[in-house]
């Protein structure tokens, strides 16, 4: 596991630019922690390190967006699972379709998504102590991610 502190929400973006430069088609990164704690705001940081089309805005409500790539990259799938119930609504967003060469990062898929790739990136975002700042906890699953370092690990 792996663990980096942001003071600002630049800096949440700047950890997500880090961890788009690790990041390839077919990977699957889950992000976790209450309402607030900056998972849109690190996916913006992921966009602008893939350099896929924005703007990345929180998907609550059309529960998926797919941001093509400006310069041959993979796409970024962002998905927000916040409304959904159980492991058969993911089903019907027939994510697995697009996993192989996307790169899909879902905000609140904490076991709703696990079962959608062997390999995975979890992101845990929480508030400091400090108000402002957000503790980034990172942990990898998988033989894709053996040896990878992380940033802050």
């Amino acid at each position: 596991m792996a663990e980096l502190r942001a003071a600002t929400a630049d800096e949440t973006r700047a950890v997500g630019a880090r961890l788009a430069a690790l990041l390839r088609p077919g990977d699957l990164v889950v992000l976790s922690g209450p309402l607030g704690a900056g998972k849109t705001t690190l996916v913006q940081g992921i966009g602008e390190g893939l350099k896929v089309r924005g703007p990345i805005t929180s998907p609550t409500f059309v529960i998926a967006r797919v941001h093509p790539s400006l310069c041959g990259g993979p796409p970024l799938v962002h998905v927000d699972a916040y409304r959904i119930g159980d492991v058969s609504e993911i089903d019907d967003l027939d994510l697995d379709a697009s996993l192989e060469e996307s790169v899909t990062v879902v905000e609140w898929g904490e076991g709703l998504v696990d079962g959608l790739a062997e390999d995975r990136l979890e992101v845990r975002i929480e508030r400091g102590p400090e108000g402002e700042e957000r503790v980034i906890r990172l942990s990898s699953h998988g033989p894709r991610w053996a040896g990878v370092s992380l940033p802050g690990g």
